[in-house]
């Protein structure tokens, strides 16, 4: 593998990771959103990721080495999560029912923020990971000096 393929794996993973922290920072956002436009509270979003060949190009020139399959992380989707929303008693509440039951998302801050920490560390280790491919490829032109 080169210095550039090296470099674009690494970017794919910092696009993916970045999109999953914005759609962990939208959930933290709206944790008390009780009402949406479709009348129902915020619903907790989740990234689905997808590996996918890096290039055809290359999978064909890597056909001679067995097992060495280049991949990239694309992120296929961002779903709801279908988990029951929150129920508490709040009748003072606008959005509560005839019984003072009001719903709530169905968001956990706890788990938002150490989904959040998760996806900050591997953010941060690809961003590493092209740093060193970055650092490597520049040794690698100073030795041709």
């Amino acid at each position: 593998m080169d210095f550039g393929s090296a470099m674009k794996i690494s970017a794919s993973g910092l696009t993916a990771h970045r999109t999953w922290m914005n759609v962990l920072s939208s959930n933290l956002a709206n944790a008390h959103v009780t009402k949406t436009e479709a009348g129902t509270p915020y619903e907790r979003k989740t990234v689905i990721y997808e590996s996918v060949p890096f290039a055809e190009q290359l999978i064909e020139s890597l056909d001679e080495v067995p097992g060495e399959e280049l991949e990239r992380v694309e992120v296929r989707e961002v779903v709801s999560d279908r988990r029951e929303f929150k129920k508490i008693h709040d009748p003072s509440h606008p959005d509560a029912d005839d019984q003072g039951v009001v719903q709530m998302p169905n968001i956990n801050p706890i788990e938002e923020m150490a989904n959040l920490l998760m996806a900050s560390r591997s953010y941060e280790a690809n961003l590493a990971a092209l740093n060193t491919a970055k650092q490597m490829a520049l040794k690698a032109m100073d030795i041709g000096k």
